[in-house]
Formats: C-alpha cells, structure tokens, sequence
C-alpha cells in the first residue's frame, strides 16, 4: 500500500489533492494545525489525520515517528500574509512571515521524511508552487502580485530543483506543481478553477512512473519557464 501525506490539507487544493490520492486507494494522512478541521475533512475523503503544524520541529518529529512509512510527500502548506503595494514599500517582515511557512518549512518537513522516502521503492515529492513565482512566464506578471507571496514561490521552485539534483540516481522524483487560479479561501474564492481541477496537477506528479520528469514546474501537462 502507498502511503501519502499532504501538508496544509484539511481545505482547499491541499484537501482535493488528499482525497484524488485517497482515491487512487493510497493511504492518506491529512497533514493540519487545526485538529478538528483536519479530523473533520480526513473523515469526509476517507483519509488519516496527523496533526502537524509545518514551522513545529517538535510537531514534524511527531509526524515522523507517527506515520512510519511514506511514498508521497506533497508539501502544500502555504500562507499569503504580505501586501500587494510596490515592492520598495514592502517590509521585510512581510517576507520573513511568508517565507518561514512557504520555503523554510517546506525544508524542514523535507528534510525529516527524506529517511522514510528513501526506503520506498518510488518516492515522489510534490511541492505546490505557483505560476506567480516564474519569472520567465509572461503571464506569471499580469496582474497586481504580491512580492511576498510570489518571491517565495520563485525561492521554492529553486528548492525543487536542488532537491532533485540531490537525489538524482535515486528513486525519488520530485516537481512542483502550479495549480493555477483556484477558488479558495486563500484568495477569497475569487480563483476560475475549482480545488478538483487545481490538484489534477500534484496528483499527476505524485503518481508518475520511473520514467517520469524530475526537476521540473508543470502547470497541467505543460511545464513552465521559471
């Protein structure tokens, strides 16, 4: 049996991703700092929950030891806290604040089940990304982006790529995946794709074969410039 665990999944894309795995009849925990929100939604896509606040080293450590075992890491945990003004009005603060959730802790939670990926005959990581962090994506600046927010996607995508650099030769593939607009709370439900449509990414990612990319960002089957 597969075994999974998503970051930041008791809501939105991190919950559709959770329960497009569950489907796919692994064994999903439900990765949340809110336990009855976790429980409520582990219950409703026939999941487990484990508590788990990403910026915890005591909470990650738990999780570890809870879980045992794992095949698919997907690090969806993720906040927006910063303004969207110009970037020379922007404290530094406002980054410190994203930056711990969006790329420190995405290294620590990475860093602690990278011994249980190892031990599986396929590890897949999957960090959830955005196409906001490109920048060398057109479309990455339309709009009013947040400096905050879309700087830590660019420094998460970096990430990825050291990460499978690192682990090349290795069982472990890992990819970002950018799930596009999506209608969440996280942005108040002002996105054009539902959570279903925005996880088809991070599932096709965590499920691909030993032949599959590594390395890379994709946006639905088309990898970005970044």
């Amino acid at each position: 049996m597969t075994t999974a665990l998503v970051t930041g999944a008791n809501k939105g894309i991190g919950k559709a991703i959770a329960a497009g795995l569950a489907g796919r009849g692994m064994t999903v925990y439900v990765g949340a700092r809110d336990e009855a929100a976790g429980r409520a939604a582990a219950a409703e896509i026939g999941a487990r929950f484990v508590r788990l606040d990403v910026r915890s080293d005591e909470d990650v450590a738990a999780a570890v030891a809870e879980i045992g075992e794992l095949d698919v890491l997907v690090n969806n945990a993720g906040i927006n806290t910063g303004g969207y003004g110009k970037p020379s009005e922007e404290p530094a603060a406002a980054l410190r604040e994203v930056y711990e959730t969006n790329v420190f802790a995405v290294v620590r939670v990475t860093n602690a089940f990278l011994p249980l990926l190892r031990r599986s005959p396929a590890g897949r990581i999957v960090n959830v990304t955005s196409k906001r962090g490109s920048i060398g994506e057109a479309g990455a600046w339309v709009g009013q982006p947040s400096m905050p927010y879309s700087s830590s996607k660019t420094a998460l995508n970096a990430i990825t790529v050291h990460y499978a650099r690192e682990l090349t030769g290795t069982a472990i593939k890992v990819n970002g995946a950018a799930p596009g607009h999506v209608a969440t709370d996280f942005n108040g439900f002002r996105g054009t794709r539902t959570p279903e449509e925005g996880a088809e990414v991070a599932i096709r990612l965590a499920t691909v074969d030993e032949n599959g990319p590594t390395g890379a960002v994709y946006e639905d089957e088309r990898r970005l410039a970044w």
